[in-house]
């Protein structure tokens, strides 16, 4: 059962496919409730609903018996020039991910069903009471590195993470164990000093969380230190030594339309909504919406970035 569903998963366009018993996430319990005491979630209320849930996958799905965790490698093949250039994280370059994972886990569900019979089975993408990374590790697909991301020790950290919680009973994997050793490259890469605790992320000190969720203008000492970057960020990605062999995803939803590969910043600077609108359809950079990534860029050029707070 397990090697169907692995090599079906495969199969389907997913670069890591792992398995692991519903046994909850208990142990995570202290420092999950010190992380929303002490608002460590900056606010993004998502973080801290469902907690019990969060915890508990039978709370999500009744009788859930195996959770299983695929893995999806967005690495491109080709790197958006950052010369003259304002720089979008990677995982923006093509299609919104949560609708090409969806497409695939849904596929993955149905084999499950057509091959084994009647079974219950739910699936999430970066939604949903469920803690990815979390259950990424112990399915064996990656750990959670210093930079907080899931680093897998021959894909890298330039993946997405699907999750799938099911009534079947299968065999588990040996859960992930942290490779990062002594490494700190990615902590003292960070402009920001949003990981001076690594395997700690300091939300409100991220760039990504700066130039995507936050409404604030950020901290007076961190302005100069965004690195032209208006939406997310991929610093402690690059500079990961597990993402040095790194190989170009097959997903032809990620690729960037040769719109995007053209643009520089002067292009950046003149964008109208509606050249917003066609470039960006479908991205998760359209979802952002066009005044907030215009705010990211007014925030370079010391205009008022209010002025596009309307939307």
């Amino acid at each position: 059962m397990k090697e169907l569903i692995r090599n079906e998963a495969l199969r389907i366009g997913f670069s890591h496919c792992g398995f692991a018993v519903n046994d909850s996430l208990e142990e995570l319990r202290v420092f999950y409730s010190d992380f929303i005491r002490r608002k460590g979630h900056a606010g993004l209320k998502y973080l801290e609903t469902y907690f019990e849930k969060r915890l508990h996958p039978e709370l999500v799905l009744e009788n859930t018996k195996s959770v299983i965790a695929v893995l999806m490698n967005y690495y491109p093949p080709q790197i958006i020039p950052e010369k003259d250039n304002f720089i979008i994280s990677k995982y923006a370059y093509g299609a919104d991910y949560h609708h090409v994972m969806r497409v695939r886990l849904n596929e993955l569900v149905n084999f499950m069903k057509f091959s084994f019979g009647d079974l219950q089975a739910k699936a999430f993408v970066d939604s949903g009471a469920v803690l990815e990374k979390a259950w990424a590790q112990k399915c064996g697909v990656g750990w959670q590195g210093k930079n907080t991301l899931i680093i897998n020790k021959s894909t890298g950290s330039f993946v997405f993470i699907g999750i799938i919680l099911t009534d079947l009973e299968i065999e588990p994997d040996v859960p992930e164990t942290s490779r990062c050793g002594t490494c700190n490259i990615c902590v003292t890469a960070c402009p920001a000093g949003a990981l001076d605790t690594p395997y700690q992320l300091n939300i409100r000190r991220c760039i990504a969380y700066l130039n995507i969720e936050s409404r604030e203008e950020p901290p007076a000492e961190l302005k100069g230190k965004l690195a032209d970057r208006i939406y997310g960020c991929d610093i402690c990605q690059d500079v990961c030594p597990y993402n040095r062999f790194a190989l170009p995803h097959l997903v032809s939803e990620f690729l960037p339309s040769e719109s995007l590969m053209q643009m520089r910043k002067t292009d950046w600077l003149v964008l109208t909504e509606a050249d917003f609108n066609r470039i960006f359809a479908g991205s998760a950079i359209k979802r952002a919406g066009y005044h907030r990534l215009k705010r990211s860029i007014a925030r370079f050029y010391e205009e008022d970035p209010h002025e596009y707070e309307s939307n």
